[in-house]
């Protein structure tokens, strides 16, 4: 049971990962919508999903740099680099900005619920866990 918990943790942890991204992306995108030449960018969350399930185990970690023996040493997990894409405007804009806020409004509402839905699976799966182990 553990093993197919943990399965579903870090799927769903990895999911998290890559939409928190995609957030980040489409603020970006939204925030520069009236910056001359600015080109909206997205990726493909399915392909960015399955490279993190692939490259959860063989991921590098970036050590910290101390300048004194007390300090703690983390093993922070480096950041995986992300296919960024172009997103192609429906209507061409006459400063060459490609941003068009319907789509992006879309998508960042889209992700948004996809992230909270992500969240209520994992809290569902902790209370189940929970309730077989306070039930014994």
């Amino acid at each position: 049971m553990l093993n197919k918990l943990d399965t579903f943790i870090n799927f769903h942890q990895q999911a998290l990962n890559v939409r928190e991204k995609r957030q980040t992306i489409l603020a970006s995108n939204i925030a520069n919508s009236d910056t001359p030449n600015y080109q909206a960018r997205d990726i493909d969350f399915n392909a960015e999903l399955k490279k993190a399930l692939t490259h959860q185990n063989s991921r590098h970690h970036l050590q910290l740099n101390v300048t004194s023996h007390q300090h703690i040493q983390i093993n922070a997990p480096a950041m995986t680099n992300v296919n960024m894409l172009y997103r192609i405007p429906y209507q061409a804009s006459a400063d060459g900005n490609t941003v068009e806020m319907d789509q992006e409004r879309t998508a960042f509402m889209d992700n948004s619920i996809h992230y909270q839905s992500n969240l209520t699976f994992l809290g569902e799966q902790f209370k189940n866990v929970m309730s077989v182990l306070q039930q014994g």
